[in-house]
């Protein structure tokens, strides 16, 4: 991680789970981390120990593109370029795509989970190339619903993560034609258990699960890799996950 020290990392959906862990893992690591939430006082908490002085937080929803833009504006003009792109930030619903009234459903899931990365990414990559290093490192927090589409009444969710898969071999593409030295990773996770899942404990009684944790300490694994190695594809799946 030495070559990552004091550089700006970003994580979108940062005020729990998946990315808060990956705050606080970031920052432990020596990286000056901003985490984008709407709920910013929860980023706040996370400051804590050693810690404290790396982790910032700036309310964005990554809904909404005059949002992304100017936080990142935000983020250069207090912090420097980013160096590092965590795109956490995702929403399901519980639904049929065949349901009567389910359109606000469906709008809000593509627009965080698809157009909230195109956004995102597109602003650390104008912030990265402006970097002296010209290298930088952007993750796509996927999931295993983006390689196989499961018998869950999910909604829009499992085609929007299959989009994400897509994306990582555009961005590579992309990151490529620009001659550029960055970094592309989507890492999918299976079952993670945090305040994301809505289902109850009778409906996950005797399932396997991972921790938040788990999926922040395989990105600072990929971030450790050497600059002529790069984790297109990692999938992390709980011991006894059934599928």
């Amino acid at each position: 991680m030495q070559r990552w020290n004091n550089r700006v990392a970003v994580v979108t959906g940062a005020s729990s789970g998946i990315g808060a862990a990956c705050v606080k893992y970031l920052a432990n690591n020596g990286m000056i981390t901003v985490g984008l939430a709407r709920r910013k006082e929860r980023v706040e908490e996370l400051k804590t120990g050693s810690n404290s002085d790396r982790i910032h937080a700036i309310r964005c929803d990554v809904q909404k593109e005059e949002d992304v833009i100017a936080a990142f504006k935000e983020i250069e003009e207090k912090y420097g370029p980013v160096s590092v792109l965590v795109n956490n930030a995702g929403i399901t619903r519980h639904s049929d795509l065949l349901k009567e009234g389910n359109t606000e459903d469906i709008r809000a899931v593509i627009e965080t989970n698809v157009l909230g990365i195109v956004w995102c990414t597109r602003e650390a990559f104008r912030s990265m190339k402006q970097s002296p290093n010209g290298d930088g490192h952007v993750f796509l927090i996927n999931s295993v619903l983006g390689h196989q589409v499961l018998n869950f009444p999910l909604n829009i969710y499992a085609p929007s993560k299959y989009a994400v898969t897509a994306l990582t071999e555009m961005y590579r593409q992309e990151f490529l034609n620009n001659e550029t030295k960055i970094k592309i990773t989507s890492i999918s996770p299976g079952g993670v258990l945090t305040e994301f899942m809505s289902a109850t404990e009778e409906e996950i009684a005797g399932m396997s699960f991972l921790a938040s944790e788990d999926v922040a300490d395989a990105l600072i694994y990929c971030l450790q890799t050497p600059p002529n190695v790069q984790i297109h594809e990692l999938t992390i799946k709980p011991i006894g996950e059934t599928f």
